[in-house]
């Protein structure tokens, strides 16, 4: 039988420790490392390409998604299991959209976990039952729109996006055909629905927002 190599990503040495024992009693399974920051996991997990990287959710530098992300995008054939203290919709989408092959909570059973790591590093991947739900119906509902952004038509978004590249008033009129005096007026109705004062700042979230899309 294989052995599935391991790495251990958690902040708390004493949960470090009890995961260790518990897969050590394994004989299948060999922790190679770990680590208790994200920046020491994401240099360590290269070097060592571990089957399976056991990750915590959250961490003072940032989280196991964030490990999962980077570590995926370089070395897809590690698997990324997300073991967290936190049962929340943001998260679980966040860890999916990194490319993490499971999500479980901490107070998982310790076999339990073992079959985890197991069917992760078969290829597989693991989100219990409710957890499936959830993210079907996610997929039903479509992505979350930002309320202050669904406030604006779609003629203001479109100016939005021009405010963004840098385009004066009348630069953008003549983009879109419409006279300086009136991308004024919608400037000014833009600015009041984000609850904005200038320009920089409606450019600055246009731009966050497209980086998050």
């Amino acid at each position: 039988m294989k052995t599935i190599r391991v790495f251990i990503l958690d902040d708390h040495e004493i949960v470090r420790n009890g995961l260790r024992q518990t897969l050590d009693r394994h004989d299948d399974i060999e922790v190679v490392g770990e680590a208790g920051l994200a920046a020491e996991a994401i240099r360590r997990i290269p070097a060592l390409l571990p089957n399976v990287a056991v990750l915590d959710g959250r961490l003072p530098d940032g989280s196991g998604i964030d490990v999962c992300r980077d570590i995926r995008s370089a070395h897809p054939d590690v698997a990324c299991l997300i073991l967290t203290s936190y049962d929340d919709d943001e998260a679980l989408f966040s860890a999916i959209m990194a490319g993490a092959a499971g999500y479980v909570l901490k107070e998982i059973r310790g076999n339990d976990l073992v079959s985890a790591i197991r069917t992760v590093a078969a290829g597989g991947s693991l989100l219990s039952p409710s957890v499936t739900r959830r993210v079907l119906d996610r997929m039903r509902q479509g992505p979350r729109e930002d309320p202050t952004l669904a406030s604006l038509s779609a003629r203001e978004r479109e100016i939005l996006q021009h405010i963004a590249e840098g385009l004066t008033n009348r630069q953008i009129g003549t983009r879109i055909h419409l006279s300086e005096k009136t991308v004024k007026n919608y400037v000014s109705s833009i600015l009041e629905k984000l609850g904005m004062t200038s320009r920089t700042q409606a450019a600055v979230y246009a731009l966050k927002k497209t980086s998050e899309d």
